[in-house]
């Protein structure tokens, strides 16, 4: 079985069977990132572009990392030192690309939508590195290998996603996902900051953190989009933290044994307290270390080397 699209551009458009191939083919490549020498040939002489058009550590080293260790070329394209800061268009600037081989984009932009744009208008396969509110589907894909490899199934899993979620191309990524894969999604957070559509999408809507917690087998908190509001949504970051920030006496609510998720970065006492980020219950970094092998699948299996 293949991936049936040249792209990787939102989770809306993938079936669960697709979610489970995505899954499987990164479990191969985690035991390659668990080895002394971390390297496969399985793209050698493909070409990997990343184009990121918004700062990132966690998305563009995963990426980096992920290519290199299936032995493609890898370039990391920097806007600001390049021909967009005189007029050039995405389309003109990825075509440019494109022209010098590039099998794979992966793109990060501001703007939702752009990943869609870019997938229309060139013949490389373009991986969503995330796009504005839009969707961020490999960070989904991350989290969902995450409870997978901690033998959680997905049919019947309560999930409740906390913060910003009007902002957060994270939340909607892993709510399209999740709800696919049968599992109990609920979203918590401000009035302000829970978009009007969300009902539609079969997910429960909290706007009471402690309501939202009670009996959820995992938390997934997420990070305040402060850059990307434009207006103050709440009074204070005081006050969203006395509401909305995660405790340890407020993990108590959850069911025993709950796991602790982030996309990051973190906000360390704003949306979480350290206490809870740096606990057993966390797998904040068994995410990023997961993102590696996830990475690898994808661009793997849009790679047509499968």
């Amino acid at each position: 079985m293949s991936l049936k699209q040249k792209d990787l551009v939102s989770l809306a458009s993938l079936s669960p069977d697709e979610i489970a191939l995505i899954l499987e083919t990164a479990d191969s490549f985690k035991e390659v990132t668990g080895r002394e020498i971390k390297k496969v040939p399985a793209l050698r002489g493909k070409t990997v572009v990343n184009l990121f058009f918004e700062p990132s550590t966690r998305t563009r080293t995963s990426f980096e990392l992920a290519a290199k260790r299936l032995s493609a070329d890898v370039i990391n394209f920097s806007p600001s030192s390049s021909s967009v800061v005189k007029g050039e268009t995405l389309l003109d600037t990825a075509r440019n690309i494109e022209a010098m081989q590039a099998d794979i984009i992966v793109l990060r932009h501001p703007a939702a939508g752009a990943a869609e744009t870019l997938a229309r208008g060139v013949k490389s396969s373009v991986i969503n590195g995330g796009d504005g509110w839009h969707e961020h589907p490999t960070q989904a894909l991350l989290d969902l290998f995450t409870l997978r490899e901690r033998r959680l199934e997905f049919r019947g899993l309560r999930v409740t996603i906390v913060g910003d979620i009007a902002h957060s191309r994270v939340a909607r990524s892993n709510i399209y996902a999740l709800t696919k894969l049968g599992a109990e999604v609920r979203v918590v957070g401000p009035p302000t900051m829970i978009p009007a559509f969300l009902d539609r999408l079969g997910v429960r809507i909290c706007y009471d953190l402690d309501e939202g917690l009670r009996g959820a087998d995992v938390i997934m908190m997420l990070r305040l989009q402060l850059e990307r509001q434009g207006r103050a949504l709440f009074p204070t970051i005081r006050e969203y933290s006395r509401l909305y920030g995660l405790t340890a006496e407020r993990v108590k609510l959850a069911e025993p044994g709950a796991l602790i998720m982030h996309p990051g970065p973190i906000n360390r006492g704003v949306e979480i307290a350290p206490e809870v980020a740096d606990s057993l219950s966390s797998v904040i970094l068994e995410q990023v270390a997961n993102g590696v092998a996830v990475r690898m699948g994808i661009l793997y299996l849009l790679s047509g080397a499968n």
